[in-house]
């Protein structure tokens, strides 16, 4: 059976390629699995408990965690089956931002992983008008534990409603609302249909070439962001065992420990992950450091499909012996494929990490697409670096005249909830605006080049496109985050969020002392001189007009907790604007 609900993927996985290991979260130092039949039968479960509980079909049910957790899918399995709607909310937005989500989206109960989220929640649920009961998943002193529902969940009287919830189920109810993180403005939340994600997962599945039930797969972005989490589906459906990292800092013991198959990264861990073997090859000596790099200047040059020639994929081979095993090494030893997503990523890494034989497969989505719309895939010539891929299959994209990306298909979202206006402006006869601006090229690939509401004009009429500048001006390994301002001026000019870490280790090869602030760092010219000349090299890759001639580096740390970066770190452009009003009114006299 063709699954057609998000909770069929697990029922399939069962019948087709039950598995010992689906589901596993390290608990007190060794991994705990649900088996596909365990993983069903606690959903069941849970499902049957919530029942119990008088959770109606369409009611509204909130999921936070600090980490991925089997007990956040087992409960997205459970309120999927009883027709309720699942709310999944970062962990990491503000106490108001989670008042206004719980209230906007009248949200009757709220699972959250840990302490320090119950204590959150708490503190606002006397201002949320409809949340009843709060739970959490681990054991918290005067908080209600999920364990209680699964008791109440465990009578066999409870079967047949289950299966009958669950038989009412259809494809065009409403599965799950996702409140976008936002640039701009108040959260938006994304009403996705359990047929708009089941028919992105089937066409999605496609791209990846891997065969169903090889291979394991590590989790560690957010589930709850559409990106991670179809991706989750993508692996229940193929059968690919899921084991959730503990957390960023214990990344690199889970990747040894798991030697994942396949992960999904953001392009700043990628960068990072970049930045730090490169690191580690700069304080080689001798001939092991001449070896290192020119493996990654021959990384860096990298074709696809033989395009380099003979001679190239005789040193490419050596290579991958010599030099990049130790990088796979280094990220478990099995990794063949990183999936990149929620942001551009600078086509060099892609080149240099494919080359080392972890393709890398970037692709575009937004949550109101359930969320992919396209990927790259190294099969059949479906890979083309500095593109996003071609479209999946039952997806059409079209270009606007002002050169906007128009996606139709059957995973466009139903619309925003509770806000019919807002639903009006980007969705048209069935079509979403994605505010995206990009181009399709003669084979079909898809490559996207700005924010529509992002481009500005210069003084003499030229467009630019900040977050194309950005990308280019982030290769410095000096630079966190920056922005890129210009508008109506005769040249653009940049904010610049420095890399703590690197430059106190640049300024300690340099034998400068510093302090360990950020304050005390941008403060010593010979760090700005360094990033000056990053700058102006970097600059070459860009057009005359798109060359950043001045910058300023910021004395605060973006980060989505200082509310400069959205849960999927974007910057918040107004709100960095805003906070440093006196460096860019500087940079614009």
């Amino acid at each position: 059976m063709i699954p057609v609900r998000i909770f069929d993927f697990l029922d399939y996985q069962l019948e087709t390629l039950p598995l010992e290991r689906s589901i596993s979260t390290k608990v007190d130092g060794q991994w705990k699995s649900y088996s596909s039949r365990e993983f069903k039968a606690v959903g069941n479960t849970m499902a049957k408990a919530l029942i119990s509980k008088g959770i109606k079909a369409g009611e509204n049910i909130a999921l936070i965690s600090t980490t991925n957790r089997s007990e956040w899918n087992i409960m997205d399995y459970a309120i999927s089956s009883i027709g309720a709607v699942s709310v999944p909310l970062y962990p990491n937005i503000t106490h108001r931002e989670y008042e206004y989500v719980l209230n906007h989206s009248q949200c009757t109960y709220c699972f959250v992983s840990d302490k320090e989220l119950y204590h959150k929640i708490n503190t606002v649920q006397s201002k949320v008008d409809n949340l009843k009961h709060l739970y959490t998943f681990d054991d918290v002193a005067g908080a209600a534990h999920w364990k209680e529902l699964l008791e109440l969940g465990k009578s066999n009287a409870l079967d047949s409603k289950l299966s009958n919830r669950k038989a009412k189920v259809r494809s065009s109810h409403l599965a799950t609302i996702i409140y976008t993180s936002g640039t701009t403005g108040v959260p938006k939340g994304v009403m996705l249909s359990h047929h708009n994600l089941v028919s992105n997962v089937l066409s999605s599945s496609k791209r990846i070439p891997f065969d169903r039930g090889t291979g394991k797969a590590l989790s560690f972005l957010p589930v709850c962001h559409s990106f991670e989490r179809i991706i989750h589906y993508i692996y229940i459906f193929n059968g690919i065992e899921i084991y959730f990292a503990e957390s960023l800092e214990k990344l690199s013991d889970n990747l040894k420990e798991v030697q994942p198959y396949i992960i999904t990264a953001v392009p700043r861990l990628i960068e990072k992950v970049f930045d730090r073997i490169i690191a580690r090859g700069k304080a080689l000596k001798g001939i092991k450091r001449i070896l290192f790099f020119w493996a990654v200047n021959l990384g860096l040059q990298y074709q696809p499909y033989g395009v380099n020639g003979k001679i190239y994929a005789y040193q490419l081979r050596l290579a991958r012996k010599l030099i990049f095993s130790k990088w796979r090494e280094g990220l478990g030893g099995n990794l063949h494929y990183l999936v990149s997503g929620s942001a551009p990523l600078q086509p060099r890494l892609a080149q240099v990490f494919t080359a080392a034989g972890m393709t890398v497969m970037e692709g575009y989505g937004l949550t109101e697409t359930s969320p992919v719309v396209s990927v790259n895939d190294m099969r059949n010539g479906g890979l083309r670096f500095g593109t996003v891929g071609k479209p999946i299959s039952g997806i059409q994209v079209t270009i606007a005249k002002d050169g906007e990306i128009i996606v139709q298909g059957p995973n466009v979202m139903q619309g925003y909830y509770r806000q019919e206006d807002l639903t009006k402006e980007v969705l048209q006869n069935g079509a979403f605006h994605t505010g995206d601006i990009g181009e399709l090229d003669e084979d079909g690939f898809l490559k996207i080049t700005d924010r529509k509401k992002e481009i500005f004009k210069n003084s003499a009429g030229k467009y630019i496109s900040p977050q194309g500048v950005e990308n280019i001006l982030k290769q410095s390994p000096f630079i966190e985050h920056l922005l890129v301002l210009g508008a109506n001026q005769k040249m653009p000019s940049a904010l610049i969020n420095i890399d703590v870490a690197y430059s106190i280790r640049w300024l300690k090869n340099q034998n400068i002392e510093s302090g360990l602030k950020r304050q005390d760092l941008i403060n010593i010219p010979q760090l700005k001189e360094a990033i000056k000349k990053d700058v102006v090299a970097l600059n070459a890759k860009l057009n005359e007009w798109e060359q950043v001639t001045k910058f300023e580096l910021v004395d605060s740390e973006w980060s989505i907790e200082s509310g400069h970066l959205t849960p999927t770190m974007k910057l918040k452009r107004s709100v960095v604007e805003e906070s440093h009003q006196d460096l860019v009114d500087k940079l614009l006299i």
